[in-house]
């Protein structure tokens, strides 16, 4: 899987995401979950509908 990165609030910059995990939300749009690198706290990022595309095939 590609290196994603997501904005850290504790940390207060972008980090890689560690384990990502492809989530579905409740309204229909898919998203990246995982660890950050930095503080290992959980970060989220939202993909776009070209990624998300991308990511299911």
């Amino acid at each position: 899987m590609k290196d994603y990165e997501a904005y850290d609030v504790k940390a207060r910059k972008k980090v890689k995401i560690i384990e990502p995990k492809i989530i579905q939300l409740k309204n229909h749009r898919w998203a990246i979950k995982g660890k950050s690198s930095a503080t290992g706290s959980t970060v989220f990022r939202i993909l776009s509908k070209a990624e998300a595309e991308q990511l299911r095939k």
